[in-house]
């Protein structure tokens, strides 16, 4: 860190380069929630008292099928 000729504070990563200064916050509408449900609506979601309530029945995870599932590479290696 250090003061620039102008008074402002200059901070530096540990290469040297200059970090740049943080832009300001968006600003926030006069009523976000109204906002997110109309946007919401707009997109056919509906959002209920039940909507974070997973469908998954409690089994235990297949790990060696998620692995495939997520990651192709993984399965074309076992096939070779």
């Amino acid at each position: 860190m250090e003061r620039t000729a102008a008074g402002g504070l200059l901070f530096r990563d540990v290469r040297g380069a200059v970090i740049p200064d943080v832009p300001e916050s968006a600003a926030l509408p006069h009523d976000p929630y109204e906002l997110i449900r109309a946007r919401h609506e707009a997109a056919g979601l509906e959002i209920h008292a039940r909507t974070a309530i997973p469908s998954w029945s409690g089994d235990r995870l297949d790990v060696g099928y998620a692995i495939d599932v997520l990651h192709p590479l993984a399965a074309r290696a076992m096939v070779v």
